[in-house]
């Protein structure tokens, strides 16, 4: 169930499957979004302004590389809104968060999880023990790949197991994609439904070790804009 005065809005992009979540105070209208995508600003930002929220932080829970960050187009949209990273992403951000640190908006904060193993600077973000935005680190019955961009299956199952498993069973996570059309699933359903994350640690690692999956379509637009906040102009690639 979602906190009372919160608004909440799950936006998707079919291009690369991914999803950006708004969040906002209904009292004070301050609001933070996650995991924009460059072509969908535009429709983001038209809800932002019909809705009249102050856009405070524009955070990536990790330096993507399918598809290319909107929060550098935000940043110009909305003046005052930060862009978010984790400070062991690698990439360049107005604002870097520690495990443990908090993002306020008004009478709601976002506890950030460090939950590297898909990327060194995976984060999940925790809003009252009640829902939480876990990126690629964990996905409905799935998680992100640890083949590239400083992957590691040890350090993955580490972070989901200790970060996001230990949250109430009745959490409501939500994925940073999904492929097969679900938008969000529990703690609990994910502790005894996961194929991958049910398994021992050893099954678990040569199961992603073994996955043999396809380079990632938009990796090489997207990883060096990501790494600059995604504002250099891509028009033309």
């Amino acid at each position: 169930m979602h906190p009372q005065g919160l608004l909440f809005r799950q936006f998707f992009e079919k291009e690369s499957s991914t999803y950006t979540y708004l969040l906002a105070d209904k009292k004070t209208k301050e609001a933070v979004i996650i995991d924009p995508v460059l072509e969908t600003v535009e429709r983001d930002s038209r809800l932002i302004q019909q809705l009249q929220l102050k856009l405070l932080y524009a955070v990536n829970t990790h330096v993507h590389a399918d598809h290319v960050t909107g929060s550098g187009r935000l940043k110009d949209v909305f003046p005052g809104c930060k862009s978010v990273l984790s400070d062991a992403s690698g990439g360049k951000a107005d604002h870097y968060v520690d495990d443990g640190e908090e993002l306020r908006f008004g009478n709601f904060a976002l506890e950030v999880r460090k939950t590297p193993g898909h990327t060194n600077g995976c984060i999940t973000l925790v809003l009252s023990n009640a829902m939480a935005f876990t990126g690629d680190a964990l996905l409905i019955r799935g998680c992100g790949r640890t083949d590239f961009q400083q992957g590691s299956a040890d350090t993955l199952y580490y972070s989901v197991q200790n970060k996001i498993f230990t949250l109430p069973d009745d959490c409501l996570l939500y994925p940073g994609h999904d492929y097969t059309g679900q938008t969000v699933t529990t703690v609990e359903e994910e502790k005894k439904l996961n194929s991958r994350l049910t398994k021992p640690l050893p099954e678990f690692v040569e199961l992603m070790n073994n996955l043999n999956l396809p380079y990632p379509k938009q990796i090489d637009r997207a990883l060096p804009a990501n790494l600059i906040c995604g504002i250099q102009d891509t028009s033309n690639k």
